[in-house]
C-alpha cells in the first residue's frame, strides 16, 4: 500500500510498491497510466512481465532493434495489432488487473471513498488498518474448494 497525495501521478510509486515485494515477481498488470518508460524499466528489473494496455496514442519506437522497455512495450503494441486489444487482454493475461480495480471498488465500498484522518501519518495508519481488515474479510469468505474425483 503506497499512500499518496491528489498530485501524483499513478505510474509514480510503482517502483517503490514493487520494493516492497521481497518475492519473485511473474507480472505485473496496469492500465495506460502506467504505460511510462519508468513503469516499464521498475518491471523489467525485477524479471517481471510489464502487461499495461497502451494509451490510444500509442506508437512503436522507430529504432530498427530496440531494446529494454521499448522492446517489450513494441512487443505488446504488435501482439494487439496483430490480434485485437480484446483477445490480448485475454492472452496476456491483463484480464488479472480487473481483480484490482474490483478490490478498490470493495474497499471505497466498504469505508467510503475518503480518508478521515487530517494529518498524513495518521492517514496512513488509517488506509493501512482498512487494508489489513479488507485482506481480513477476503481471506475469511474465500471458499476453500476441494478437487473430487
Amino acid at each position: 500500500m503506497e499512500l499518496t497525495g491528489s498530485r501524483v501521478h499513478d505510474s509514480q510509486p510503482l517502483p517503490a510498491l514493487l520494493d516492497q515485494i521481497p518475492d519473485p515477481i511473474g507480472q505485473v498488470s496496469g492500465d495506460g497510466a502506467y504505460d511510462t518508460q519508468t513503469c516499464y524499466e521498475a518491471v523489467l528489473q525485477r524479471q517481471a512481465t510489464p502487461t499495461f494496455a497502451p494509451r490510444r496514442t500509442a506508437r512503436p519506437g522507430t529504432a530498427k532493434d530496440p531494446t529494454g522497455w521499448r522492446a517489450a512495450r513494441n512487443r505488446t503494441l504488435q501482439q494487439i495489432a496483430a490480434r485485437g486489444s480484446s483477445a490480448w487482454r485475454v492472452l496476456s493475461g491483463y484480464t488479472r488487473q480487473s481483480i484490482a480495480e474490483n478490490t478498490m471498488f470493495r474497499f471505497k465500498q466498504l469505508f467510503g471513498g475518503r480518508l478521515w484522518a487530517r494529518r498524513y501519518a495518521t492517514q496512513c495508519t488509517e488506509a493501512l488498518v482498512k487494508c489489513a481488515v479488507l485482506n481480513r474479510m477476503t481471506q475469511l469468505g474465500m471458499p476453500e474448494t476441494l478437487r473430487i474425483g
